[in-house]
């Protein structure tokens, strides 16, 4: 082979990769993860997989619950502002949320970080967050990986991916079948868009001229993008407090499709959520998106959580008990609706006029 044509010796930090970064990453974000721990957690990062006793954890006779998701173009808006830490909390919500609709506890979690160069800072700040998340969840950070994907990536761009398993008692998942004629729907708060509708949202910014590093339209005392960025609340606290009282029948995360499309996912096809909305008045930033963007209340509706982050469905004669439970965990929770016989669609609204005009 003649190698006069190529003199110099290849690496692969010259093509773009650079594995003493992502050592310097790990040791940067282990003691993040170490202020995950939970029972069941059997070692630290930096192994080919994360262990995970399950046995250790109090189950007597558990079903494996497992969800992935992601903070979709919300992204964008990190990267354009800077601010990163709040994403990490997002992927875990989305994820965690995701298992409490099955009446499972998070128990672990892994995240997949991807870039065009890794900036251990911002890297770091990320997985602080997903700590942060994990810490709130429950559920503990057993391992991750971390891709430098230089010609797939921007430099300055990552994308990210969870990955959450729990647990629940095999007599004790929450299946659709249980929810029924009667049943009352308890409104979770949302801390804001969360994590979905992003796409939109940079759509109106671009219609509007707006800048991430302005102050908000909607609170002049922060910038755009700090306003918008409000991470995902997680109703781990709620719904156990909830599933230990008593009484509940469903949990609805309430993601992509909005009001509209995520409530049915948990009762039968005979059936439907007559869902108020007059009970809390808008959060400003959904004003501000509904009427810059003049959105129609369906549009609206099926596009963002509106203000409503989860909906637990309880017994009604334990309505009022599982609500005080959930107070008494901090959330600002309410009775918002009550199922019924379904007659045409499975969402049914009311109340838009006192509160979404």
């Amino acid at each position: 082979m003649d190698i006069k044509n190529n003199p110099s010796p290849i690496t692969y930090r010259d093509s773009g990769v650079d594995i003493d970064a992502g050592n310097a990453l790990i040791d940067a974000i282990k003691p993040h993860a170490k202020r995950t721990a939970r029972k069941g957690r059997t070692a630290d990062l930096g192994g080919f997989g994360g262990l995970f006793d399950l046995k250790n954890t109090g189950f007597n006779d558990p079903i494996l619950v497992a969800a992935t998701d992601g903070v979709g173009t919300k992204l964008e808006i990190a990267h354009n502002s800077g601010i990163h830490r709040g994403l990490g909390i997002d992927l875990v919500a989305m994820c965690a949320n995701d298992l409490l609709a099955q009446g499972a506890m998070p128990l672990f979690f892994l995240d997949y970080f991807a870039t065009g160069k890794l900036q251990i800072e911002v890297a770091t700040e990320v997985v602080a967050g997903i700590a942060d998340g994990c810490v709130e969840a429950g559920c503990t950070l057993i391992g991750g990986e971390t891709a430098e994907m230089p010609g797939i990536y921007q430099a300055g761009q990552y994308d990210l991916a969870g990955f959450c398993v729990g647990a629940v008692e095999r007599d004790q998942i929450l299946t659709p079948d249980m929810v029924k004629q009667g049943d009352v729907a308890i409104a979770l708060p949302s801390s804001g868009i969360h994590a979905n509708g992003f796409s939109l949202i940079r759509n109106l910014i671009r219609r509007e001229g707006l800048d991430y590093n302005s102050p908000s339209p909607f609170d002049r005392t922060m910038s755009l993008a700090m306003s918008i960025l409000a991470p995902t609340r997680i109703y781990r606290d709620a719904v156990e407090a909830a599933l230990l009282s008593g009484g509940v029948t469903g949990f609805s995360h309430i993601t992509g499709g909005g009001l509209i499309e995520n409530p049915p996912r948990c009762y039968s096809e005979d059936l439907c959520l007559r869902l108020s909305v007059k009970h809390r008045p808008l959060l400003p930033v959904f004003q501000w998106v509904k009427f810059s963007g003049n959105m129609t209340d369906a549009e609206f509706a099926r596009t963002f959580n509106c203000g409503i982050g989860g909906i637990v469905f309880v017994k009604e004669d334990k309505a009022d008990s599982v609500l005080r439970t959930i107070q008494e965990t901090g959330e600002d929770a309410w009775l918002a609706g009550q199922i019924e016989k379904r007659t045409n669609d499975a969402v049914i609204l009311e109340g838009m006029e006192n509160s979404w005009r």
